[in-house]
């Protein structure tokens, strides 16, 4: 078993290089989802490898041909489903999985950070698990990812690409958004951003700036109307795990055995009727069919209401049905 697991790790360590080689490579525009393709096989490799070296098959019982995937393993390896590890690469591995439906160079900034990170993660795992310095295979300065495409709004990409897949990919960035802010874990994903402020210390601007018409580099304060799905990011699920998690870090228990899960949710939703509100949700229609993306207002709304009387909250959504 050993020679078989340090032959895993091996090849793990060759397809993580070549991930890394076609991501940063620019004359190459298949390089999301090639680097996704390559990611999650240096990371099959290197957890059933650590299976194995735990006394483990990574073999079926009723099938020896056949051996475990990636989401497997990952679930053995790191049995918390909440590991920011795990929630990065369960990301990555969708992508992979929908590369051969949809076109994704375009949000290749939103997932960038997601990619950063899970580079980093790979880094540490193989050291922790296999005692492997990848920076004896390559440069330290080849682990830093290049994100080089400009980022489309949300208007061009329904510009550009038919309904379903523009949706498609509003959806899967605005969850990025959500889950990566909620998280806030470097684990999970590691960003890359410039911010603005306007200060009256010129001592400490790096720019100038003036809302003078006569000025050279003007700049005007302007009110616009918003796109739901910059207002609207979170979807079903995630409404679950992020009213969860703020439960969670508040250490506060729901006086219900399963938790704030699908069934809590629908209560909430039809006793309040957030369905006919578009503060709260808003509707979303591609020719019959309709899906419902929800506010931040919406979290903060229900994490309040639990607050309020945490033991009883879903008991009194049940009384008033």
């Amino acid at each position: 078993m050993k020679n078989l697991s340090k032959q895993l790790v091996d090849k793990s360590v060759e397809a993580f290089i070549i991930g890394l080689e076609i991501y940063n490579k620019p004359t190459i525009r298949y390089r999301i989802e090639g680097f996704s393709f390559f990611i999650c096989n240096a990371w099959e490799l290197m957890l059933k490898a650590e299976y194995l070296n735990r006394g483990k098959s990574i073999y079926f019982k009723d099938n020896p041909d056949r051996t475990l995937s990636l989401d497997n393993v990952l679930k053995k390896i790191y049995s918390d489903e909440n590991t920011r590890i795990r929630l990065n690469l369960e990301r990555i591995i969708e992508l992979r999985n929908i590369s051969t439906h949809y076109i994704t160079e375009d949000y290749e900034l939103k997932y960038a950070p997601l990619f950063q990170a899970c580079v980093i993660n790979f880094v540490n795992e193989i050291k922790r698990f296999h005692s492997v310095d990848i920076t004896k295979y390559i440069a330290h300065n080849f682990l830093t990812i290049s994100a080089s495409y400009e980022p489309l709004t949300n208007e061009q990409i329904r510009v550009k690409y038919p309904p379903e897949i523009a949706e498609k990919f509003i959806q899967q960035a605005n969850e990025i958004d959500v889950l990566s802010e909620q998280y806030n874990s470097d684990k999970f994903a590691i960003g890359i951003r410039q911010n603005l402020y306007l200060t009256k210390k010129k001592d400490e601007a790096d720019f100038v700036v003036s809302i003078q018409r006569n000025s050279p580099s003007g700049v005007a304060i302007v009110k616009d109307l918003k796109d739901p799905s910059e207002t609207h990011k979170y979807s079903y699920g995630n409404i679950i795990s992020v009213v969860t998690d703020k439960l969670n870090k508040d250490n506060i228990k729901l006086g219900y055995k399963n938790g704030f899960n699908q069934y809590v949710l629908n209560l909430v939703i039809d006793f309040y009727s957030i369905k006919q509100d578009e503060k709260w949700a808003y509707c979303h229609k591609i020719g019959k069919l309709e899906s419902y993306t929800y506010s931040q207002q919406f979290v903060d709304f229900i994490v309040s209401e639990i607050k309020k009387d945490p033991q009883n909250f879903v008991e009194s959504l049940k009384k008033s049905k």
